[in-house]
């Protein structure tokens, strides 16, 4: 359980965000506000108050930005997007939780049938979802949005998107340190500090060591974030002048060793695949890449689901890398089978919340499945429906972007936004695999939407507030 520490940073949490905004400029505060939240903020502490969503590290420092710049620094916020189809995925990912709600108003019971029949014994039960609980979705939904409306509006700038590449390289630098000492020592420093382990020790173990952990939900999760440092420091390094450009690869060569020692084989491979492609690649093959990851991300549920997809074929193909590996890729699979099973029955809008897509033993109660990947999460929640909407989010700025240089071919193009569409593809991929969707998914994600809509004449607003840099920065065609 957590201790009366974590419970004291999550509230605090907004007035260091209010710290910030008062410090730093409006760009690096929102980012580090929400970043800072997810990186030093306890796992799995929440307020639970009535009918709202629970309070933690994703929601109190999304709701602490959101009250600041409307309540405090007075900013204008403009949180609907220009393009019809964000629009229009927007509002889906928001109200679709109506229909799921209304439609899971049916407890869920577990049976545990006696010995001498017909004695039925209730032991437990999932309770049905009622009028009462749109309210709390609604507003989960809505905060889950607010980095990524924000950004769009304060982050799509040549300078805002720069700011979002310095925060992952920084952030990845400074949390080297406790991931080392936790390399070296295991993964305690959640325990140290908020009282706690926040995952299965077991897996942290990995090749005769540890892979790190610190204050985030698991391993992986840290990996993949020391992978996007990874990207952000080589886009860096390959946009800055001499000397500045020598430091930048320094930094980007420790934190791919950093990487090696986090022992994830999925982030390792993003890392040494994608690392020479932002190095080498033009700016427009980055954004077509990414595309391309979108793609494939958005599609391959669909093609899961009907069952195209050959899956054993792949486990096949890992066992011959490695078994343990071979192993965890079939384990995914298999859980995802019987999801989809489950969530079969209710395909349109989905379980709802509280576990009630989950196999479950029939007499206990106990889970009996783990989802892993993003994907299957949502739509076992929130059916078809959601999941085309928090998805099609996701890839709709990529699709944007990629519009955008076909048709103005020999326009300069922004230094750094196509490895940030490199960053959300990348991530859009883990996420078949691993629920790696972040606070800063969404900030990425917002800030190249904005990027794309400033850049289309039929998109453009007049600007909301004074940014000192202007959109387009130098091109690399």
């Amino acid at each position: 359980m957590p201790n009366a520490l974590a419970y004291l940073v999550l509230a605090l949490w907004p007035l260091v965000c209010l710290f910030l905004f008062r410090r730093l400029k409006l760009e690096r505060a929102l980012i580090w506000s929400i970043l800072g939240g997810y990186l030093i903020l306890p796992p799995l502490a929440t307020f639970d108050l009535p009918l709202v969503p629970g309070m933690d590290k994703v929601t109190i420092p999304n709701l602490s930005v959101l009250l600041i710049l409307t309540l405090v620094l007075k900013q204008k916020v403009d949180l609907w997007p220009a393009s019809r189809a964000a629009q229009w995925l927007v509002a889906g990912f928001i109200l679709c939780t109506v229909p799921t709600t209304l439609t899971n108003g049916d407890p869920i019971i577990f049976q545990v049938l006696g010995n001498a029949d017909p004695i039925v014994f209730q032991v437990d039960a999932l309770p049905g979802q009622t009028v009462r609980d749109i309210g709390s979705v609604l507003i989960g939904q809505i905060l889950i949005l607010v980095p990524f409306l924000l950004a769009r509006q304060f982050l799509s700038t040549e300078d805002g998107l720069r700011e979002i590449l310095l925060a992952l390289m920084v952030g990845g630098l400074i949390y080297s340190i406790p991931s080392l000492i936790e390399i070296r020592l295991s993964p305690q420093i959640n325990t140290w500090v908020y009282g706690f382990f926040q995952h299965d020790f077991s897996q942290t173990m990995r090749g005769g060591g540890f892979r790190p952990i610190v204050f985030l939900p698991h391993g992986l999760w840290l990996a993949l974030f020391v992978c996007t440092a990874l990207m952000a420091a080589t886009a860096l390094a390959r946009a800055t002048p001499r000397p500045e450009k020598l430091r930048l690869y320094g930094f980007a060569v420790y934190i791919f060793l950093l990487l090696m020692l986090c022992k994830s084989a999925a982030a390792i491979i993003y890392g040494l695949a994608l690392t020479p492609v932002i190095l080498l690649a033009s700016h427009r093959m980055m954004i077509r890449l990414a595309l391309v990851f979108g793609t494939i991300a958005v599609v391959y549920p669909m093609l899961r689901n009907i069952g195209v997809v050959p899956v054993w074929s792949l486990v096949e193909q890992a066992q011959a890398i490695s078994a343990e590996r071979a192993h965890s890729l079939g384990f995914r699979f298999a859980n995802e089978e019987v999801l989809l099973e489950r969530a079969a029955d209710k395909p349109w809008f989905g379980w709802g919340g509280w576990g009630r897509s989950l196999i479950r033993n029939p007499e206990t109660g106990m889970i009996l499945s783990i989802p892993d990947g993003r994907w299957i999460i949502v739509f076992g929640t929130f059916g078809w429906l959601g999941y085309v909407c928090e998805f099609g989010l996701l890839a709709l700025p990529l699709a944007l972007m990629a519009v955008y240089i076909r048709k103005n071919r020999d326009v300069p193009l922004s230094l750094y936004v196509a490895p940030l569409c490199l960053i959300l593809g990348v991530t859009m991929i883990d996420m078949l695999i691993n629920a790696t969707l972040t606070p800063m998914t969404w900030l990425c994600a917002g800030a190249v939407l904005g990027h794309a809509e400033r850049c289309m004449p039929r998109y453009a607003r007049p600007p909301r507030h004074d940014l000192r840099s202007a959109v387009l920065g130098r091109a690399d065609v």
